[in-house]
């Protein structure tokens, strides 16, 4: 793929150019869309406090006062640390690292965080991905040290925080319309690395290119699922550009060297094995291994802190698994025929580190919004995480129950709170009052999709073309195909988990293709693989998939990611 932004829409596969057009999309967005044109982005170094951060840095530097980067636990958090990490070690800087523990600090900056770094010595703390709510924490740091806050989440307490320095585009007196606020928390400390750097050459000092580190920019932007507008596009196309050929052993690591011979890491390999391979840690215990890992100088070292983020990832999906069915059953047992609006979910021993996945697993399952909560560590407090369903803004949601938490914070798809117990009624009871004045197809997970195809349009050329849409995300949604000129000539039982299928045309065209579902058995309301069969004779099928490339033993193939098979001709 050609680092231009060359390619035109009449280039481009028919089908894409449905796609464009179903989704309402302009010729000259289209071009945007696929420019990888760095020159032509928003100056990420407009952010309020920015240079004053960059200047207190600097002079920290030139008179050896110690530095300390405090990050959050998740992946954005953790490619943060690594990308600050790596960027002060370009400049001969050491900086002391440190992240909370989940189940020990819990999320954010606290006053602890600060003792810590008072005792450290270190005279400027940096925040990644945290601390636009620590208003506290700021105040409480005031005569011990100099904090510089960057972040990306809403910016919702009673104030901004006192610190020395607030980065966040998202900060109440930042543009409405800044294309800044897509950034990811990673994004904004390359944006403060950017600052630094051409801060340094102004005086007269040239620092190393920054351009390696946009590989953390782009794991940790695909991960913390930030919006994939024209800005975090480019951004993250060329961080997965410079992963088939990394200089970092940690992302090495992550590889085989089959999947690392492409042109351009994809957004589904950063977002499914990536991302949760660096959260796990995080997820059950503490997140420094991941972070060793990123900052590893070897690929041996790289490899052996890799090893143990693979047993804490099949770990968290045993956990993950066990908590799934239990919160399914529970809803399931308590459907009665009213409509569900929500599906708010406790139990004192569900494991917090997953949490949040199970409440994306309950958004995919009932297709509404979903919030788990478990205890937390003080007693008598509860906390839990949430995700939206459909165009629905869960933070503003949760901004009029504010008066029930104890804390809360995050996005429009995805945010956290903690709270009393004794509340949990009265929230529950308030959520569902508020969804009820809220149109049904704002707040559902709809069965979509983009653009109906046949089965002699699945052709190498149009994998290709997706290929240069590259990365998705939110706002730049993969598509999503319907096909209905194909039935079910074959299926296969894959760990008693998941369907492997073998489509054949039902026309003049009788090509076959391959599809699999993940965790397809057991899902709740859907016919099981014998019944489609069956079902496919007298009504035909209906199949909505996304489309990729199977890679194996240097063979690539078309692969139908099939996300729902429907008895019968759907309109």
């Amino acid at each position: 793929m050609e680092l231009t932004s060359a390619t035109t829409t009449t280039q481009l596969n028919p089908v894409l150019i449905r796609l464009f057009q179903k989704r309402g999309i302009s010729p000259q967005t289209v071009q945007e869309m696929l420019s990888w044109n760095l020159k032509e982005i928003p100056d990420l170094t407009t952010m309020i406090d920015l240079a004053k951060a960059s200047e207190r840095i600097i002079r920290a530097m030139s008179e050896n006062e110690k530095v300390g980067i405090y990050g959050d636990y998740d992946v954005d958090g953790t490619t943060s640390c690594a990308l600050l990490w790596h960027f002060f070690n370009m400049l001969g800087v050491e900086v002391d690292i440190c992240q909370p523990s989940r189940f020990i600090e819990g999320y954010g900056v606290h006053n602890s965080s600060i003792d810590l770094a008072v005792e450290k010595n270190i005279k400027v703390l940096i925040t990644v991905d945290c601390g636009i709510s620590a208003t506290a924490t700021a105040d409480y740091a005031k005569d011990k040290l100099d904090l510089i806050i960057t972040d990306h989440h809403r910016d919702a307490a009673p104030h901004i925080p006192h610190a020395y320095a607030v980065i966040n585009p998202c900060r109440r007196d930042e543009p409405e319309e800044s294309p800044l606020r897509a950034l990811a928390g990673v994004g904004v400390a390359f944006a403060l690395a950017l600052q630094i750097k051409n801060d340094l050459a102004k005086m007269g000092r040239e620092t190393p290119s920054l351009y390696p580190l946009l590989q953390f920019v782009a794991i940790g932007t695909i991960s913390d699922l930030a919006r994939m507008t024209s800005l975090n596009l480019r951004l993250t196309r060329h961080g997965l550009k410079q992963i088939t050929k990394t200089q970092y052993p940690g992302i090495r690591a992550f590889f085989s060297p089959e999947e690392l011979n492409v042109d351009c890491i994809s957004s589904e390999k950063i977002g499914f094995h990536v991302g949760p391979h660096i959260n796990s840690k995080g997820r059950l215990d503490h997140p420094e291994r991941a972070f060793r890992q990123l900052i590893a100088k070897d690929f041996t070292e790289a490899r052996e802190h890799y090893a143990h983020l693979e047993l804490a990832n099949r770990d968290r999906r045993t956990i993950q698994a066990e908590v799934v069915a239990e919160a399914k059953q529970a809803v399931i047992d308590t459907l009665n025929g009213d409509e569900l609006l929500i599906n708010i979910l406790y139990q004192p021993h569900w494991h917090e580190g997953v949490i949040g996945i199970v409440a994306s697993k309950m958004v995919d399952t009932f297709e509404v919004p979903a919030i788990i909560f478990t205890n937390a560590e003080e007693e008598g407090v509860i906390k839990a995480s949430c995700r939206t369903a459909g165009e629905l803004n869960i933070f503003d949601l949760l901004e009029q129950c504010q008066e029930l938490f104890i804390k809360f914070g995050g996005h429009k798809a995805a945010a956290g709170l903690s709270m009393k117990k004794e509340n949990y009624p009265a929230f529950k009871e308030k959520m569902n009052s508020l969804l009820k004045a809220i149109p049904l197809s704002l707040r559902t997970k709809s069965a979509s999709f983009d653009v109906e195809v046949g089965i002699e349009e699945l052709t190498a050329g149009l994998v290709k073309d997706l290929e240069k849409l590259e990365p998705f995300g939110p706002g730049h949604a993969r598509p999503i195909f319907r096909m209905k000129n194909a039935n079910i000539s074959s299926y296969r039982i894959m760990k008693d988990a998941h369907v492997k299928w073998t489509f054949s045309g039902t026309g003049a065209y009788k090509s076959t293709i391959q599809g699999v579902s993940f965790n397809y058995l057991g899902k709740w309301n859907e016919a099981t693989p014998e019944e489609l069969f069956q079902m496919q004779a007298k009504s035909g099928l209906t199949i909505q998939f996304t489309l990729g490339i199977n890679r194996f033993n240097g063979n690539e193939t078309i692969q139908l990611m099939v996300e729902k098979l429907i008895p019968g001709q759907v309109n």
